[in-house]
C-alpha cells in the first residue's frame, strides 16, 4: 500500500512530547547499562584516570559502595578491571591465578556489600597481568600463543567464579577458549556462569585510555593484531560469534561500539543470543573532549550515541558514562 501528502503527515505523531513517546521504536533505560570500574591498590583511594575525565580508579572498599550506588540508579551490572602494581606483573601474568588478587577481592566485597541487587561481569584476559601488556603468553618469537594461553585463561576464570563472579567475560580474543571454559565451569560446580564473550574485538585505536587505566599502556611490546579482529573485515565477525555460541558463551559483545554499529546489526539479525556493544575508553574520551570544545551539550550527545546502540539491535551497553546516563533517565 502506498502512502501519500496530505493523507499521511508523519509530522503529526511528532507534534507533542506524549506521542513522540507513544510512538518510539527504541526505549533506553537504566537496566540496560553495565558499569566499567577500575581497581587499584589501597584503602580509600580515589585516582583520576588523566585521559578519561571523570573516571578514578577505584579501591576496593570504595569500589563496593560505588556497586551501592550503581543498585540505586538502577544499573544491573558493574564491569571489574584491575590496576596490578607492576611489581606483580610477570611474563606469565600468574596474579591472574591468586585467589586474593585485587579483582578477587573486589567480586567479594561488592557481594558483601550489595549480594545480589547486583551482578558482577569480570574480564578473563591476561593483559593487566603480564609484563609485556600482550593478552596471553609470548613464545620467543614475540608470538601470543593460542592454546597455552587458553589453559591459563580456564584457570583465571575459575579463580574468578570461585571470588564470587556473575559473569565471566573472555576479551581474549584467543581460539577456543569459550568451549575451554565452558568445560570447566561445568566441571568445578559452576553450570549457571554465565559467559559473555568478547565475540568480535576489534585491534582498534580506541583503547588508549583503557590501557592507561589498567597500566598496561606504556608496556605493551609490539601490537595485538595477531589476535583481535581486523576493523576491515565483517563476515569474519559473524563467523567469530558463531563460533562462541556454539561453544557455549550465552551472549555476545561487539567492541568497540559505535564505529561498529553495522556489526551490531549484523550479528542481532542473524543470532537469537543478546548482543552487547561496549562503549569503550576512547569513545568515551572523544565525546568529552567534544562536549567540553563547545561542539553540543554532553547529555544530549551521549543519549544520542546511546539510544543508536539499541537501535542498532543491542541488549546493553557497557559504558563508563553508565551513571550520568541513568541520573538522566531516572530524571
Amino acid at each position: 500500500m502506498s502512502r501519500s501528502y496530505p493523507n499521511t503527515r508523519l509530522r503529526r505523531s511528532r507534534a507533542s512530547a506524549w506521542s513522540r513517546a507513544m510512538v518510539r521504536e527504541n526505549v533506553l533505560t537504566p537496566a540496560d547499562l553495565i558499569w566499567p570500574l577500575f581497581v587499584t591498590d589501597g584503602k580509600g583511594v580515589e585516582d583520576p584516570v588523566a585521559s578519561l575525565p571523570g573516571v578514578s580508579r577505584w579501591s576496593v572498599d570504595n569500589i563496593a559502595a560505588r556497586a551501592k550506588e550503581a543498585v540505586q540508579l538502577g544499573i544491573p551490572c558493574i564491569a571489574l578491571f584491575p590496576q596490578t602494581q607492576l611489581n606483580l606483573r610477570s611474563e606469565d601474568g600468574a596474579e591472574a591465578l591468586n585467589p586474593d588478587n585485587l579483582i578477587c577481592r573486589a567480586v567479594r566485597a561488592v557481594k558483601d556489600a550489595c549480594g545480589d541487587d547486583i551482578g558482577v561481569l569480570t574480564d578473563v584476559a591476561l593483559d593487566p597481568y603480564t609484563s609485556h601488556g600482550q593478552d596471553g603468553l609470548v613464545n620467543a618469537a614475540g608470538y601470543v600463543v593460542n592454546d597455552d594461553t587458553v589453559a591459563v585463561l580456564v584457570d583465571q576464570a575459575i579463580n574468578q567464579a570461585e571470588a564470587g563472579a556473575d559473569i565471566i567475560a573472555p576479551s581474549d580474543m584467543m581460539d577456543g577458549r569459550v568451549h575451554a571454559i565452558r568445560m570447566a565451569m561445568e566441571m568445578n560446580g559452576h553450570p549457571n556462569m554465565q559467559i559473555m564473550a568478547y565475540a568480535a574485538k576489534y585491534a582498534s585505536a580506541f583503547y588508549g585510555p583503557f590501557r592507561d587505566a589498567v597500566g598496561s599502556g606504556g608496556r605493551l611490546v609490539g601490537d595485538k593484531k595477531t589476535y583481535q579482529m581486523d576493523p576491515a573485515n565483517g563476515d569474519e565477525a559473524l563467523a567469530e560469534v558463531a563460533l562462541d555460541i556454539a561453544e557455549g558463551a550465552d551472549s555476545v559483545m561487539v567492541k568497540p561500539g559505535l564505529a561498529y554499529l553495522d556489526i551490531i546489526w549484523r550479528v542481532r539479525q542473524r543470532f537469537e543470543v543478546p548482543v552487547y556493544a561496549y562503549q569503550v575508553s576512547g569513545e568515551y574520551a572523544l565525546l568529552e573532549a567534544g562536549a567540553t570544545a563547545g561542539a553540543g551539550d554532553r547529555d544530549a550527545l551521549l543519549m544520542e550515541k546511546l539510544i543508536a546502540f539499541k537501535r542498532a539491535g543491542c541488549s546493553g551497553i557497557l559504558t563508563y558514562h553508565a551513571p550520568v546516563a541513568a541520573r538522566l533517565l531516572n530524571g
